[in-house]
């Protein structure tokens, strides 16, 4: 698997000789994963979403304006379990020195969070503790990938990224930025399938299965290589 996702890195950051490691392809995987998530919350929870905050800030204002195909309280929920999330990561980070063991920390966290989240939609109807849950989680990844300001992969937010690819001349950051959008399409596309057509656990099942692959990889990775020092 090492030798997969370095041959990946190297293609997305042929550039850097290797600065940002097996980081490349995995934060690949967790923009993957932001649309599964983000078509799970909104097409089954309250036309809202977990990743994508400005869209939420958005939904808040027409909400408030009389929207009532939009919930007010479902937006607030979300902004807020996002913000904790990402201030909880703030806090985890200083204590955690290599940066893939606090990027393998807090992605398994964030498919733990979405495991709680599979087993209560499984047992009742708990609409605005899966939001929360599931606003928990991202808030956790965006913590920990704005520390680590992989360029071109935030894995959430895709305006910059499409102004880029857009504006600057084509070259190696081309590569990374259409690989971004297409890992979210993608991943909007399947999440959208199998939310709509076989509901809301057939759709966070691959996004746990991936968080927690990612999570094992890098910290694989972070063993090995404080071993090798």
């Amino acid at each position: 698997m090492n030798s997969l996702l370095d041959r990946a890195a190297a293609r997305l950051f042929p550039e850097t000789d290797g600065h940002h490691g097996v980081l490349p392809p995995l934060l690949v995987l967790l923009t993957f994963v932001t649309g599964l998530v983000d078509a799970v919350s909104y097409l089954g929870l309250d036309r809202v979403f977990v990743a994508n905050m400005t869209g939420n800030v958005v939904f808040l204002g027409f909400a408030l304006a009389g929207d009532v195909q939009l919930s007010a309280t479902a937006s607030l929920l979300a902004v807020g379990a996002f913000v904790a999330g990402a201030w909880a990561g703030g806090l985890i980070a200083p204590r955690v020195a290599q940066p893939l063991r606090l990027f393998a920390l807090l992605v398994a966290a964030h498919a733990v969070l979405a495991a709680v989240a599979l087993v209560l939609d499984l047992a009742a109807d708990f609409r605005h503790v899966l939001i929360v849950l599931l606003a928990l989680g991202m808030g956790l990844q965006n913590a920990v990938v704005g520390k680590l300001a992989v360029p071109d992969l935030t894995t959430t937010v895709l305006t910059r990224t499409l102004t880029g690819l857009a504006s600057d001349r084509p070259g190696p950051a081309s590569v990374r930025r259409f690989v971004s959008v297409a890992a979210m399409f993608t991943g909007a596309l399947a999440g959208g399938l199998l939310q709509l057509h076989h509901g809301m656990a057939a759709a966070l099942a691959p996004a746990i299965l991936l968080l927690t692959a990612v999570a094992l990889a890098a910290f694989l990775r972070g063993a090995a290589e404080l071993r090798a020092r």
